[in-house]
């Protein structure tokens, strides 16, 4: 009697059959935590990076008096009046909400009159300088001038020499901000759906600049945002809810670029890198071993040859 089991049995089929029916959520929610991750990483990384801390300073003044401007008079002539409208409702989570919607009407403002006047080209310069750092000059080189010789990413970055556009002013996303603004009067799940929504729409230019180095299609960069459709989400709302801190979004803007550039630089490699198997690969490998056998001291004789190659 033969010991084997059954085709279909045994202890890795039983397992496979255990484990099959959640991959896919747990492959869902691995892929979500990686791209909310990024945001939080390009602060850690633009922190750790000084010559980034120029590109910062050189706004900051401008854009930190008018959040605080704005802000102020928002949470001075707004926030009181939302926030008695909503206790109605909400109860104690009245006074969350109103922030929040408070913030959200101060970002329709900051980012409709004034982010794209101030800030894109310096977010350009943030995603450029963050490729180079990465090892991509190549991609950055074709679409303005770099200075190899400078003494950081920063300062290798000249003028482009094709439009350079971080993220391109949207009238559907402010459209958008205003319309899902009310659904923050909704208890409990307005507040989280309005981030998540907006965050959505946010996500999907976290790469525009990323295509547009790549000299991608209108057509070719939907696609692109359609595959990674489930990821851009999830970036972008822990983007939208770094934004909404008042007086830091500017910062936070910066570091999310950074984050952003952070994961083009993983894509980026994941596409360069040949798959393992194919002809190149297998070619550069015996390549490889057949230079390190003619290194090698005890490496045997090549064969003998009656007519030798001249």
């Amino acid at each position: 009697m033969s010991s084997s089991a059954p085709q279909g049995y045994g202890p890795n089929s039983h397992l496979h059959h255990v484990v099959r029916p959640i991959q896919r959520p747990v492959n869902y929610v691995t892929r979500a935590l990686v791209a909310a991750s990024y945001p939080l990483r390009g602060i850690y990384y633009f922190l750790r990076h000084p010559a980034y801390y120029p590109l910062f300073i050189s706004r900051l003044l401008p854009l930190s008096l008018i959040s605080l401007l704005v802000y102020t008079i928002l949470f001075t002539f707004a926030f009181l009046p939302q926030f008695a409208f909503l206790a109605i409702f909400h109860g104690r989570a009245a006074w969350f909400n109103a922030v929040v919607l408070t913030l959200g009407e101060g970002l329709v403002i900051i980012q409709g009159l004034f982010e794209g006047f101030f800030v894109d080209e310096c977010r350009v310069d943030v995603f450029d300088a963050t490729l180079i750092d990465k090892g991509l000059a190549d991609l950055v080189a074709p679409h303005r001038i770099l200075f190899p010789d400078a003494p950081n990413s920063v300062k290798m970055l000249g003028k482009p020499s094709t439009a350079a556009v971080y993220q391109p002013w949207s009238l559907i996303q402010i459209i958008e901000l205003i319309v899902f603004l009310p659904l923050n009067l909704i208890p409990f799940v307005g507040t989280p759906a309005f981030i998540i929504i907006t965050g959505a729409r946010l996500g999907t230019f976290a790469h525009y600049r990323w295509f547009a180095l790549r000299g991608l299609t209108k057509k070719e960069s939907k696609h692109e945002v359609k595959k990674r459709a489930w990821e851009y989400t999830w970036f972008g709302t822990v983007a939208m809810v770094l934004q909404l801190v008042p007086i830091l979004s500017f910062f936070f803007l910066l570091t999310s670029t950074t984050g952003a550039a952070l994961w083009t630089a993983r894509l980026e490699e994941g596409q360069r890198r040949p798959p393992v198997g194919t002809p190149i690969a297998h070619q550069e490998a015996e390549t490889a071993a057949g230079a390190a056998d003619e290194q090698h001291p005890d490496a045997p004789p090549p064969p003998y040859q009656d007519n030798p190659p001249v």
